[in-house]
């Protein structure tokens, strides 16, 4: 008796997926464009990194260190320098010199994103890493960050101290 309900058991198993083979084949189909169209992301989709800039046009990494402390995959590679009175880069005392996240070993886990005080790191909506040479997978700041707005100069030698960044230090120009 046992197995005439077994059998029963598994033919009301293979109806019951039959069922719903039938109910999704009579829907109709979702067909999705890309590449031909763009891709629809959700908002909160963890894309290839972006490092920001303040409202002045400076960087906004202060070269705390902590996103590379944060990650678990140990893909983000930092050299700080400092910040000087010709040459400024960033609002603090420091800016990173060199800011690289490896992609090969990046799981986009999103901690390096919790972990910065001065949200110089988000994740944007770029999607389109692959690649056959995994040396093109090592971004550099460069690669990263936002570009200037239109008619916005870029942070370098002889950018005055931006309003409130680190302590007030005179400016000399020289004619």
């Amino acid at each position: 008796m046992a197995k005439v309900g077994e059998i029963f058991e598994g033919a009301a198993a293979i109806a019951k997926g039959m069922g719903i083979t039938f109910k999704e084949m009579l829907q109709p189909t979702i067909t999705e464009e890309y590449p031909d169209g763009p891709a629809r992301l959700e908002e909160r989709y963890r894309g290839a990194h972006v490092l920001q800039r303040d409202e002045n046009g400076l960087e906004k990494c202060v070269a705390c260190f902590l996103c590379a402390a944060a990650c678990p995959a140990d893909c983000i590679y930092i050299e700080a320098a400092e910040n000087t009175e010709q040459e400024r880069f960033s609002g603090g005392e420091r800016y990173a010199k060199v800011y690289n996240i490896d992609y090969n070993r990046c799981i986009f886990c999103g901690y390096c994103v919790e972990a910065c005080p001065t949200d110089a790191i988000t994740h944007g909506h770029g999607f389109e890493l692959a690649s056959y040479n995994t040396s093109t997978l090592i971004y550099r700041k460069e690669q990263m960050l936002v570009p200037l707005p239109e008619g916005g100069k870029a942070p370098s030698q002889r950018t005055p101290i931006p309003a409130g960044a680190g302590e007030a230090v005179s400016v000399s120009t020289r004619t």
